[in-house]
């Protein structure tokens, strides 16, 4: 037998008179900070398809295709680290603070890049042939 039988009574009427402790989540949505770590945006035009990105990622949702000129993610798989926007030379990535959208099916988000590289350095002439003046054998010495 417990010692306290109106306990939970007690309780549950302080509860009545309170503001709740969470907020009704369709009708409210709660703040988004500056800091929050949200999901990876990619800048189409500063994209050099440099393949880091793809390197780096420790889970592999990334997915640089150069020769279809694609840049793809699997949200599914990001863990939203941020190493990816690190090492990217271009600065072309970057942490939104919004969160991705829930999803039914597993897909890529993939992102056509206009990256077009530029043409190969001609190389230069070669250089003149001539021969450098090299001293003959002396012979009849011993």
């Amino acid at each position: 037998m417990t010692k306290h039988p109106l306990k939970m009574t007690k309780v549950a009427l302080e509860n009545l008179f309170q503001k709740p402790a969470t907020v009704p989540y369709p009708a409210v949505r709660k703040p988004v900070y500056a800091a929050t770590r949200g999901r990876i945006a990619i800048e189409e035009a500063k994209c050099i398809l440099c393949l880091i990105c793809d390197k780096k990622c420790p889970t592999g949702a990334i997915k640089v295709d150069r020769p279809g000129k694609t840049w793809a993610i699997d949200r599914l798989l990001c863990i939203q680290c941020g190493y990816c926007v690190e090492v990217c030379p271009k600065k072309c990535l970057g942490m939104e603070n919004l969160y991705s959208p829930p999803v039914s099916a597993k897909a890529m988000d993939v992102v056509n890049v206009p990256f077009t590289p530029p043409p190969p350095k001609p190389k230069p002439p070669p250089a003149s042939a001539t021969p450098a003046a090299t001293p003959a054998p002396e012979a009849g010495k011993e």
